[in-house]
């Protein structure tokens, strides 16, 4: 005899309230792919840039389209959140920050000290 299962078929999205803890593991997860796959374009772009003078002025002109410096934005935050979220989890794997409190205060560091990071450094390079 079959017993009914009332667990839902599929998991809906919206209806789950992450804590804050949980957005910073998905988007540690989220900027270390982003990073992955940024490899070979970074490593097409060394290698031209290293060729000769005029393959260093063509990867200045692809580095200054609309399209990749957004790109390289998007980049920049994912190298930032990837380092301060990765400290967090550094800290984590040495008990530190496991109760529930401190846990929400550091994933609230972790967007804040990330933000202040990724203003400065745009600050820094695109002014």
């Amino acid at each position: 005899m079959a017993v009914s299962d009332n667990r839902p078929y599929y998991l809906n999205l919206v209806k789950i309230h992450l804590p804050v803890t949980g957005f910073v593991s998905i988007f540690q997860r989220i900027s270390g792919l982003l990073l992955f796959f940024s490899i070979p374009f970074s490593v097409y772009l060394l290698d031209l840039s290293l060729q000769n003078s005029t393959g260093f002025q063509q990867a200045q002109s692809i580095l200054q389209t609309p399209f990749v410096q957004l790109v390289s934005l998007i980049l920049l935050w994912s190298i930032v959140h990837h380092l301060v979220a990765g400290i967090r989890f550094l800290l984590i794997d040495f008990d530190i920050g496991l109760e529930k409190k401190p846990a929400n205060l550091f994933a609230w560091l972790v967007f804040l000290i990330e933000a202040i990071l990724f203003v400065l450094l745009c600050v820094g390079i695109y002014l």
